[in-house]
């Protein structure tokens, strides 16, 4: 037997996992407190006071008995460990064709960026049986963008970036809600996903195209005056940063860093925290003198950049 839920349907490809492991958790605990009550009110009822039971013969411990009651539901616990845990894995690795939308939350909305240059507050839209992924950050707070029909809730914390993906099996429109309390209009920060039929969804993006994430990451690169340090043809060289995205990088500390959106945004925010092996730290820091949907972009423009050069795994006497 299957609980339903009318009111919250199944609209991504782990809803239905989902709800079968709440069910048979659900179901597993019901079972096991109902054999224990059974057997406390049994004993209670039996051995009430007044009652004509027999308690004169003294019974020793079966040790089959307490194993069976000990290593039976153990068993089936370990199984729904395991089988949550296969699914948390599942959640946690995004296949490499999904497609990646950026979410920044701030007090009290959701802004949404497509790679096209598509925006959108409060609102995203989705193709129908493609695999999304969402690179998420905060602006201000912690919050937690939760979709109830995809059965999926990520935590979206400042200063780091999470993620989450899905693939939308049912059109429609669907709650977007903030299920980490952000302030005195948390109950507001809501918004909805729309499903689309992978046709309509490309007129979409069509029809709301502007300047690319990367492209206008190329023009935040040289307003912020980066290109002046990591250009090609900079006065003052820092670190080539064509094809790094993936590669690792030797720090002054004498560890590694892999060259990901956590290490960007920090090299951005707190250029201190990591500093290349053989560069100063003389870097400026962005914190607090651009929003967090400006680094996406600049993110974006620094992942496209897919042409290898020379990299900084190895000291070298110019600047970070």
């Amino acid at each position: 037997m299957t609980l339903h839920l009318p009111l919250t349907p199944e609209a991504s490809n782990f809803a239905p996992h989902i709800d079968a492991l709440f069910n048979a958790m659900l179901w597993l605990c019901g079972l096991v407190a109902l054999a224990v009550f059974a057997v406390m009110i049994a004993f209670c009822v039996k051995y009430r006071r007044g009652s004509p039971a027999d308690r004169s013969e003294r019974r020793h411990s079966s040790l089959v008995v307490e194993l069976t009651w000990t290593i039976v539901p153990f068993l089936m616990f370990c199984a729904l460990f395991g089988w949550s845990l296969k699914l948390w894995s599942e959640l946690r690795r995004p296949p490499g064709d999904a497609a990646t939308v950026y979410v920044v939350a701030k007090q009290w909305m959701w802004k949404v960026q497509h790679a096209g240059g598509q925006r959108e507050i409060d609102r995203l839209h989705l193709p129908l049986g493609q695999p999304t992924r969402l690179l998420m950050t905060s602006q201000d707070v912690i919050h937690s963008f939760y979709v109830p029909a995809f059965r999926v809730k990520q935590d979206v914390l400042p200063g780091r970036y999470t993620q989450m993906w899905f693939t939308p099996t049912r059109l429609g429109r669907f709650d977007l809600l903030c299920a980490e309390f952000c302030g005195t209009d948390h109950a507001a920060m809501r918004g909805e996903v729309v499903v689309m039929r992978p046709e309509r969804y490309a007129q979409w993006l069509q029809s709301h195209a502007s300047t690319g994430l990367a492209q206008r990451g190329e023009v935040l690169f040289r307003r912020f005056g980066c290109s002046g340090c990591h250009g090609a043809g900079a006065t003052v060289h820092a670190p080539d940063l064509s094809g790094i995205y993936g590669t690792r990088v030797a720090l002054a500390d004498g560890s590694t860093a892999k060259v990901d959106d956590r290490y960007l945004h920090d090299s951005i925010m707190l250029p201190d925290s990591q500093v290349v092996a053989g560069y100063a730290p003389i870097m400026p820091s962005y914190e607090g003198r651009i929003g967090e949907e400006d680094v996406l972009a600049l993110l974006a423009y620094i992942k496209s950049s897919d042409q290898p050069g020379p990299h900084p795994t190895e000291p070298s006497h110019e600047r970070h």
